[in-house]
């Protein structure tokens, strides 16, 4: 069967990378088969969905609705003004949601029309039958789906509530076509976006904006030119009461409609983002049992806050991290600190929090730099597979009263064989990394084979931002040791 006909819009100027989903945007909002199709597209706000999809809408002659929190009647009349707008009509009188979803198919009568229906939860909440009257308007059967070539888009910033609309036996499960999650920009990216050519400022920057495109927007375009002017743009964006960044992770939490019991979400957050990355440790911190964080874990995770990624050598345990910098960052130093940042005394705060932001900040961060290195950049040969499951892991050491953490656990394939531990590393942002930490990863790799797992491919290497001595150098030259430093990380692979 052939390929449906789509056709080609170039990328707007203005937009930066998310070459991907553009391509895929277009193919589904232009492809020329008959019959009205539908897809999904989430992710978290300011991550650029809007603009993404209005670009979409102006480049194709597409529809664009963006729906605000109201009443049923007032979003029906609202839609119907814009659909009379969009036709060169006077507004249409909407009467109900089977009858607005008709007219938005009638939208793709004569040409494929990509439709886009912004802040979906809105509406969804708003007339809780609203998906299953879209899952009958997309009937297999249905003369009014088979006669239009709408391409219906429903967009939504509330992560949890978006990912239930496709799954198990929700009225749209098995209608899209297309289920889309902008992510944030990665770290190579996200330096190439702020105009960050220093590579140890790109990951200082990083470390506390993480890859969300809208933050340099509330920055104003403020960028530090330099690693020596990174504190002084702390004093003059994050860390300063005027600026929008200042509350940012507090909306964070805020925005999730799915979190009733808001302090207790907080308080999970601030147990995580100050160390306490296991089950029970958070559950120590908060006071709670873990019978009631484990609904509280699972929404956090729902809405992209908080990632659970099992342990590389343990069954059935997960290390729970933060999976947004900007939240880290002001649990670990801001909060603590309020007082003095609001009575516009940052430098006050940072000095007595910079310790902190380089222990439970920056280390912790450059550590997951490294695994996103590993499993993103790497080339097949560095490890000698190709890498597919990279993740940190606790190796016990019985004879020495002691365990070893592992950050950069890579599993990957080589040739017919899977889940070969290809490689153990250690990262370390704030030291040169010697001879020993190499001694260290092989009494790892020992202990791993006395448990009988094959070591027999496994390659040691160590991460670091501050460099190697000559010792590790020549260790991989002779080829005993993987090295990656900060030029590596965001250049090489």
């Amino acid at each position: 069967m052939p390929r449906p006909r789509t056709k080609h819009l170039p990328r707007p100027p203005a937009m930066f990378d998310r070459e991907v989903e553009w391509s895929d945007l277009v193919a589904f909002g232009t492809q020329d088969a008959p019959g009205a199709t539908l897809g999904v597209v989430s992710g978290r706000r300011r991550q650029g969905k809007t603009f993404l999809l209005d670009s979409l809408c102006q480049a194709a002659g597409g529809f664009y609705f963006q729906a605000l929190e109201s009443t049923e009647a007032v979003s029906l009349h609202e839609l119907g003004a814009a659909l009379g707008r969009f036709r060169g009509t006077s507004p249409l009188r909407l009467e109900s949601w089977q009858e607005a979803v008709d007219e938005l198919l009638l939208l793709g009568a004569e040409r494929p029309v990509p439709v886009v229906i912004d802040e979906f939860p809105y509406l969804a909440r708003q007339s809780g039958a609203l998906p299953s009257v879209i899952q009958a308007a997309y009937g297999p059967r249905r003369k009014e789906r088979l006669h239009s070539r709408t391409r219906l888009l429903l967009c939504g910033s509330a992560i949890s509530f978006m990912g239930r609309l496709l799954s198990g036996a929700a009225p749209l499960r098995g209608r899209a076509s297309l289920d889309m999650v902008v992510h944030s920009l990665d770290f190579r990216q996200a330096a190439e976006f702020w105009g960050i050519t220093d590579r140890r400022l790109a990951a200082l920057v990083h470390a506390v904006v993480g890859g969300t495109p809208a933050y340099r927007d509330y920055a104003q375009g403020d960028s530090p030119d330099s690693p020596a002017d990174f504190e002084p743009w702390l004093m003059r964006t994050v860390m300063n009461p005027n600026n929008a960044l200042f509350r940012e992770a507090r909306y964070l939490l805020a925005e999730e409609p799915d979190m009733r019991e808001r302090s207790l979400y907080a308080a999970v957050v601030t147990a995580i983002a100050s160390g306490n990355h296991t089950r029970g440790g958070i559950t120590n911190y908060v006071g709670r049992s873990a019978t009631d964080l484990t609904h509280v874990l699972k929404v956090l995770q729902g809405c992209g806050l908080v990632r659970a990624e099992p342990d590389a050598f343990r069954a059935n345990r997960n290390t729970y991290r933060i999976a947004e910098p900007l939240l880290t960052f002001h649990h670990a130093v801001m909060q603590p600190a309020l007082t003095h940042i609001e009575r516009h005394r940052p430098e006050t705060a940072w000095l007595q929090h910079k310790e902190r932001f380089a222990s439970a900040v920056l280390g912790p961060h450059f550590e997951e730099l490294c695994r996103q290195w590993a499993v993103s950049f790497a080339a097949p040969e560095t490890f000698g597979g190709l890498p597919a499951e990279v993740r940190s892991g606790v190796v016990s050491d019985p004879g020495g009263r002691t365990a070893h953490e592992v950050d950069v656990a890579v599993h990957g394939i080589v040739g017919q064989d899977t889940g070969i531990l290809l490689s153990i590393g250690e990262a370390k942002w704030h030291r040169e990394m010697s001879g020993r930490d190499l001694h260290r990863l092989r009494r790892i790799l020992e202990l791993l084979a006395a448990r009988g797992v094959d070591t027999s491919r496994t390659r040691p290497a160590c991460y670091s931002g501050a460099g190697f001595t000559p010792e590790l150098r020549e260790a991989e030259r002779r080829g005993e040791v993987i090295l990656v430093d900060l030029e590596r990380l965001y250049e090489g692979e």
